[in-house]
């Protein structure tokens, strides 16, 4: 074999190693849409197709802004290495970059889930029924209750009113006011907000409170 046909099947061999970056960007891409949608790191859920776009435009920053600084210094740092007499063999520049985009995009997506899992409401319950109900009010507040009662949340106590069925109250500033939902978990998940401003602990009705 020629010198000529050695140095580009090593040039070839070079390329695949460095071809991780736009597969990955991708299938990573389209992974942290599925995570934005469904472990939302903030009470608004987007759909999943702007989920892929949010995850899109913060990918690029990642591969167009912070990979090529990272690769810049670790070039740098391996050419210190061989100015320095070690033996270790650097990366062609392309390899490098694409190893390190590929990285963040990875690090990137990870850190989403466990950001999205860390924002998860805490649900203690002991039935799927009441774990159901715990998180149709909770994103049902998110989206449309007042401030008022986003901010009073944490005192959302909820009554067991028939199988499936729930009236879960969240007290207003003035404690003897509340805002409530009556919620049915059943096969067509329901929520109706009730009028009727009584907290649960003065409702009559109620069979079960968690």
């Amino acid at each position: 074999m020629s010198s000529s046909e050695r140095f580009w099947t090593r040039r070839l061999r070079w390329r695949l190693r460095g071809a991780w970056q736009w597969p990955a960007f991708a299938a990573v891409t389209f992974a942290d849409g599925v995570i934005l949608h469904l472990l939302p790191p903030t009470r608004r859920t987007p759909d999943l197709i702007l989920g892929v776009i949010i995850a899109s435009f913060a990918n690029t920053v990642l591969v167009g802004a912070v990979a090529p600084f990272l690769t810049k210094r670790l070039a740098a740092r391996e050419q210190r290495v061989k100015e320095q007499g070690a033996a270790a063999r650097a990366l062609p520049r392309e390899v490098l970059f694409d190893r390190t985009a590929t990285a963040l995009l990875v690090a990137g997506a990870v850190g989403l889930l466990v950001v999205g899992l860390a924002a998860r409401p805490l649900v203690v319950s002991p039935t799927e029924e009441t774990e159901a109900n715990a998180d149709i009010v909770s994103r049902y507040v998110a989206e449309r209750a007042s401030e008022e009662v986003k901010r009073n949340r944490d005192t959302a106590n909820t009554l067991r009113l028939a199988d499936g069925y729930f009236r879960t109250c969240i007290a207003l500033d003035d404690r003897t006011r509340a805002y409530c939902l009556f919620v049915d978990v059943n096969s067509a998940p329901h929520v109706r907000e009730d009028p009727n401003p009584v907290p649960n602990a003065l409702f009559p009705g109620g069979s079960e409170r968690r």
